[in-house]
């Protein structure tokens, strides 16, 4: 006795549903991941700017409420946060003269994660503002060397509507 031809195979209409329920879980999926990047990008950022506020601090407590960089050169600033200094700024390595820092590990400031220059390490310094100019497409970050104040050199605004130079 025949029971019946059943085929073991989906219909045009289930392919169509299960289609469907993937296109809607994708849309609400994606969105979701590339928040997290950028958030991602935003807390890398923040983490930044605060290890190298605390430098530029300890540098300016530990040498005579002098910043570093006080001569507006990018190499001094680098120099004098990520090798040791004496009193005066000085870099050097002589025992007993050169006891401060280093203040940054590395020989170069960490990349900015964010904005049009992302990845950029270099620093404009200046003895006002800081203001951004993004056409310098190598330089990160924007120092004052009379204030101490360092901001990421964008102006660029987080998921918040908050500009990253004002973080």
């Amino acid at each position: 006795m025949r029971i019946g031809n059943h085929r073991k195979a989906f219909s045009l209409v289930e392919l169509v549903i299960v289609v469907v329920i993937l296109g809607i879980i994708a849309a609400i999926a994606v969105p979701r991941i590339s928040r997290g990047s950028r958030g991602a990008g935003d807390s890398a950022l923040r983490s930044s700017l605060a290890a190298i506020r605390n430098a530029i601090d300890l540098y300016y407590a530990e040498h005579g409420n002098s910043y570093p960089g006080a001569d507006g050169t990018e190499a001094t600033l680098i120099n004098q946060l990520t090798k040791r200094t004496d009193i005066n700024g000085n870099v050097g390595t002589t025992a007993g003269v050169h006891i401060y820092g280093p203040y940054l590990r590395g020989t170069s400031f960490p990349p900015v994660q964010v904005g049009p220059n992302k990845t950029a390490t270099g620093v404009i310094l200046a003895n006002t503002g800081p203001t951004v100019d993004e056409a310098q497409t190598t330089k990160g970050w924007v120092y004052n060397y009379a204030t101490g104040d360092f901001i990421a050199n964008t102006d660029d605004a987080d998921e918040n509507s908050k500009q990253y130079n004002t973080y």
